[in-house]
Parts: C-alpha cells; sequence; structure tokens
C-alpha cells in the first residue's frame, strides 16, 4: 500500500469502536434524568454530547465522555439561589436510583457516572436565549458558570466542511500522537490548535491522505513554534483553554520523526518510522516470507516477553508523568541519568540505576503506577532476558535495575487510573558502540 492507503487504515485502526455502548450509556442516563425532571423516559431528548465525543475528535480508548442536560426553564426558581450543590445532588440520585449498581459521584462541576472503561461527565445546565448554558459551580459558596459548546460544536463542523474533512482527522491523529508519546494535552486545547493550523493555511484546503505525511509535519512545526503561553481562545465558543504542560519540546520531535519518515519513502522501514510517531494505530511494516522464516528461527533460541501496553489498557493521556534515572557507583556521587546524557551522551555497565517519578503533581488521587523494562541486542537475546513485561509497581513508585552486559534498553512508567492510562513516560539507557548496556533486576 502506498502512503494514502497507509493514513487511511491508520485512521480506521483508531476509530472508536465502542460506540454503541458509549451510545447506549448515554442514552441510558439521558432516560434517568428525563425521568426525574421531565417525568418521561426519552433516551435522546434534553442532552447534548459535548467533548471530543460530541466534536467527533475522539479515537479508541476515550474514556472522558462529557454530557449536557438541559435543565427544564420551570426548575431554575428551584435552585438559583444558592442551590448548586443540591442541583447536582438531584441529578445523581437520579442517575443512581434507575442504575444502582453504578458508581455514581458528584463532583464540583458535574455528576460523574463511572463505568469500566469511561466514564461520562454529566452537566445539568440551564439554556439561554443566546444558545449558551448556565451550569452550577458548588466551590465556595456556590456560583453560576456560563458555557457555549453548541458554538465549539458548530465551528468544528463547517470548518472541517472548508477544509476537505481534514480537520476532524487531524485532531485523531494528533490524539494518537499525544497518547504514544504522554503528551499532557486537553482533547480541546489539541482540537483548538489544529483548528487554528488548518484556518491559518490553505495549503491543505484540496488535498486529502496523500499528503497527510506533509500535513502531520507541518502541524507539528506549527507546534513547536507556538509561543509560550498559558491559554488559548476555543474554537467557536472563544472561551479559555487552558495549557496544563509546555508540549513546544514534543511537537519539535514529532516534528523530526515525521521528517525522517517522509525520507524514508519507499523504504523497508517507512512505516516503523510513522509507528514511532503515532504508536501501533499505524500499519506494521510487511514481512516477506524469508524474514518471517528467518525471525521464527531466531525467536526459537529466546523467548518475546515483551508486552504492549495498548493491549492491556486504553489510553486515554490526560495528565503529565515525568521520570528520571539515579546513577550511581562505588566511589562516585550519584547523578541523573537525564544529565550524564547531556553531558557523555552514554552510560556504562556497573552501574545501579534507581528509576522514579520525578513530576507526578497533577495526578489524581487513586492512581496506580506501573512499569516496563525492555531489553533489545544479541546479548539480551543470547541470554534470553528480553523482558519487557508490565509490571504493577510495588508501593514505592521507583524500579531499581542494575547497568549489567552489552544491549540496548528502554524503560516506560505508566500511571492508570479507573483501568486506563492516563499519563505516561519513558527514558532510553543511551548505547555506546563499545559500552552498550542491558538492565538486570535488581527489585
Amino acid at each position: 500500500m502506498g502512503i494514502a492507503e497507509d493514513f487511511k487504515t491508520f485512521l480506521d485502526n483508531i476509530k472508536i469502536d465502542n460506540a454503541a455502548t458509549i451510545s447506549l450509556r448515554y442514552g441510558e442516563v439521558t432516560a434517568a434524568l428525563n425521568k426525574k425532571f421531565r417525568d418521561t423516559e426519552s433516551k435522546t431528548a434534553n442532552s447534548l454530547q459535548v467533548g471530543s465525543y460530541g466534536r467527533g475528535t475522539a479515537i479508541n480508548g476515550v474514556s472522558d465522555l462529557d454530557m449536557i442536560y438541559i435543565m427544564p426553564a420551570s426548575k431554575w426558581d428551584s435552585y438559583k439561589d444558592g442551590k448548586q450543590s443540591e442541583l447536582l445532588r438531584d441529578a445523581k440520585d437520579a442517575i443512581k436510583a434507575r442504575y444502582p449498581s453504578t458508581v455514581v459521584k458528584v463532583d464540583r462541576l458535574v455528576v460523574r457516572v463511572l463505568y469500566k472503561d469511561f466514564h461520562i461527565e454529566v452537566m445539568p445546565a440551564f439554556k439561554q436565549e443566546d444558545g449558551s448554558y448556565k451550569y452550577p459551580d458548588t466551590k465556595n459558596d456556590g456560583s453560576w458558570k456560563t458555557t457555549k459548546p453548541q458554538a465549539e460544536l458548530d465551528e468544528i463542523r463547517e470548518s472541517d466542511a472548508r477544509k476537505n474533512n481534514n480537520l476532524r482527522r487531524l485532531c485523531k491523529m494528533a490524539r494518537a500522537w499525544k497518547n504514544k508519546h504522554g503528551v499532557a494535552m486537553g482533547g480541546l486545547l489539541i482540537d483548538t490548535l489544529a483548528y487554528n493550523f488548518l484556518e491559518s493555511t490553505t495549503g491543505y484546503d484540496n488535498k486529502s491522505h496523500l499528503y497527510y505525511d506533509e500535513m502531520c509535519r507541518d502541524f507539528f512545526q506549527y507546534l513547536a513554534d507556538q509561543p509560550k503561553q498559558s491559554e488559548y481562545a476555543a474554537l467557536g465558543s472563544r472561551q479559555r483553554v487552558r495549557v496544563k504542560k509546555r508540549f513546544e519540546r514534543k511537537a519539535k520531535k514529532a516534528r523530526d520523526l515525521c521528517q525522517k519518515a517522509i525520507d524514508a519513502s519507499g523504504q523497508r522501514n517507512e512505516r516503523q518510522k510513522w509507528r514511532d510517531v503515532f504508536g501501533n494505530g499505524y500499519p506494521a511494516p510487511e514481512v516477506s516470507a524469508n524474514e518471517e522464516a528467518s525471525s521464527s528461527y531466531s525467536k526459537a533460541q529466546y523467548q518475546n516477553t515483551e508486552e504492549f501496553v495498548e493491549d492491556r489498557f486504553p489510553i486515554d493521556v490526560r495528565y503529565h508523568l515525568r521520570i528520571n534515572c539515579e546513577v550511581t557507583q562505588k566511589g562516585f556521587r550519584a547523578e541523573m541519568l537525564r544529565e550524564l546524557v547531556r553531558k557523555y551522551s552514554l552510560l556504562r555497565p556497573d552501574k545501579k540505576l534507581r528509576f522514579e517519578i520525578t513530576d507526578s503533581s497533577d495526578l489524581p488521587e487513586g492512581t496506580e503506577i506501573y512499569w516496563k523494562v525492555l531489553n533489545r541486542g544479541p546479548e539480551a537475546k543470547r541470554r534470553n532476558m528480553i523482558r519487557g513485561q508490565i509490571v504493577r509497581d510495588t508501593g514505592g513508585w521507583e524500579k531499581r535495575e542494575e547497568s549489567d552486559f552489552k544491549g540496548d534498553h528502554f524503560v516506560e512508567c505508566y500511571a492508570i487510573l479507573n483501568g486506563v492510562v492516563v499519563a505516561r513516560d519513558s527514558i532510553l539507557v543511551p548505547i555506546s558502540a563499545n559500552k552498550e548496556v542491558v538492565l538486570k533486576n535488581v527489585g
């Protein structure tokens, strides 16, 4: 297949595969609230699907779904005077009464309905004459805030049509990159930046999948060139969208990876280079019969134990996670791996390594940590020490290893919340031509 077919396959691979279940859950929650506030049981009336799912930019693994339940105007007098918490409690009780086995919680702004692989955040709100919605904020003594999701839904639909259906596709591909590289960007920020990029150029107005390699490269360059700022004006609504963590450095890396993939056009490693950008949703490299036979023979000599996180958990990165590694050796003071790389570009054997989380400031309570340590190279195969299993942290949020023998290795950390990967980071122990190292577990 050519690049156009590869990108078509990629987009098909990352599309939501549980849309029927999501729609069913939306309908159930809507019916429960209609029963409470209107004495009907319609599963579609008076609710609005918002967020990335409503905008049509979500991908497989999405775990954070948003819904506005449109309250009857006649109920305004019952809640307007400092009764924001009461409105959320009433909405929660209505959902819980109908579905007692489902976990339902009141948060500051919404009612959270927790399912196994995703949750719905329900915002009961009153529709205003200008199309905006007034919703409750329970902080302090309570207040009413305004949101304009319909303007966002309308603008993304109209812009997508103007841009030859490229906007929503670019938003989806950007989410795959975000999930692959652990970029803590909210969905509305991604959609706003993709919108701003395509609205800033006419270069892709009449282009499609055949040019998505260049479009993605140029988009990441656009992100890398963004000035430092704490917020953006959302597409359509122009409401504030907060920047959680800076994304320019990772965008610059993505731009460079895209260029390497473009330069490898037609070569055997082209697809792998695109997978380095977007993850395993992008089509895998084709393997010839001879290569398959050779690989089968080689694997008979060692056990390939590598596991892939996307095979175990949905991935929907929303938070920031940063890891580093303390490197020690008898007779020398401890140094951090990332600093050693900047100074020396390599790590020699016989070092003690303690991988640790150095930034987890926005991870929610209840997050679980998992680690993956992968060895590569001939020596790892000869010793049958590929490793690569995904294991739960034992309680200290750290992983201790030793640099032992020649080869390549890679350590990744995953933050899991309610069965979903919500943050991730990785670190590569650098390789020297003469002194390559592989990790040996020491606890």
